[in-house]
This record gives structure tokens, C-alpha cells and sequence, in this order.
């Protein structure tokens, strides 16, 4: 079982967020650009991170650009742009 709840919280705007978090910069192709070799392997990561209780993801429309954004979107169900 994932330990990230042992690492605590921290206050992050008018939010307490688990100090562990997801940088989503390597979801994207490679060398940061465009959209990743195996788009479902992303999904599946993204989907796992939160399973293990990150609820914070560090991202950036320059990552892909707007490929890791778009996957995050995607990986929650939530449609539109």
C-alpha cells in the first residue's frame, strides 16, 4: 500500500494538499513534445496516481504542449476543453 499519507500535508493556496504530489511532465512525448508513446500507459499512470492518493498534479501547457493537460482531462472523465 502506497505510503503517501505518511509524508503529511501542506497548504497550498486555500487548499491542505498531501505533500506528495504527480509531476506530469514525462507524459508527454518525447523530449516533452507531443503526445506519448502509449496514451493508454499515461492514462493508466495518471489513473494509478490517484488510486495511491495524490491529489495534486504539477503540470504545465508547455508539456507536449497542452498533451499532458489534455490527458489529465481525459484520465478524469471530464470532457470539453
Amino acid at each position: 500500500m502506497p505510503r503517501i499519507n505518511a509524508a503529511g500535508t501542506v497548504r497550498l493556496g486555500h487548499r491542505h494538499v498531501k505533500r506528495l504530489g504527480y509531476g506530469a511532465m514525462q507524459l508527454a512525448g518525447p523530449g516533452v513534445f507531443g503526445p506519448p508513446k502509449d496514451r493508454a500507459g499515461a492514462l493508466a499512470v495518471l489513473r494509478e496516481a490517484v488510486a495511491a492518493g495524490v491529489d495534486h498534479i504539477d503540470t504545465s501547457d508547455f508539456y507536449g504542449p497542452h498533451v499532458t493537460n489534455q490527458l489529465i482531462r481525459e484520465a478524469a472523465g471530464i470532457n470539453g476543453r
